[in-house]
């Protein structure tokens, strides 16, 4: 639960127990409460007014977090390091998928050719790279990667 410290700081969540009335802990079944019902208690987010934290209010608050959370630049690497092996590992797959059948390898092939274009298109028109910009170049150099080192297993 360290790990997590640096990005439950920065969302400025509070922690309050709250305490439960048997009947709403047993309201749906049929079996009596027993006796010591009344000491459970229900940790709830609340914001810094006290009023309980809506959806609307955690969804704003994700690119913050998020930005918070990558501003290390170990985690940036682990991201970048992960968005490299998930394109090699769906250049392999996509592979061996098409490969193996036969059927449709020009479709796949162009598909692939495509996608990767598309991918070097939308990161160089950019003027400036961000973080996740930087993570879709990794992913496109993964799956190139992957495909070379498949078409070097096929010509051997």
């Amino acid at each position: 639960m360290a790990k997590f410290a640096p990005l439950a700081s920065s969302i400025h969540l509070r922690y309050r127990p709250v305490a439960l009335a048997p009947s709403l802990i047993y309201r749906s079944s049929r079996a009596t409460p027993p006796r010591f019902a009344s000491q459970f208690l229900r940790v709830r987010a609340v914001q810094d007014n006290e009023s309980p934290r809506r959806l609307v209010d955690i969804v704003r608050i994700i690119p913050e977090a998020s930005r918070n959370y990558f501003k290390k630049p170990s985690r940036r690497a682990l991201f970048g390091g992960i968005s490299l092996l998930g394109g090699f590992y769906v250049a392999q797959t996509i592979s061996l998928s098409f490969g193996a059948l036969g059927v449709n390898d020009v479709i796949a092939a162009v598909l692939c050719v495509l996608i990767t274009e598309f991918a070097t298109r939308f990161y160089y028109s950019r003027p400036k790279v961000t973080f996740p910009l930087a993570l879709v170049n990794n992913f496109k150099m993964g799956f190139t990667y992957g495909l070379f080192i498949d078409a070097f297993k096929l010509a051997s």
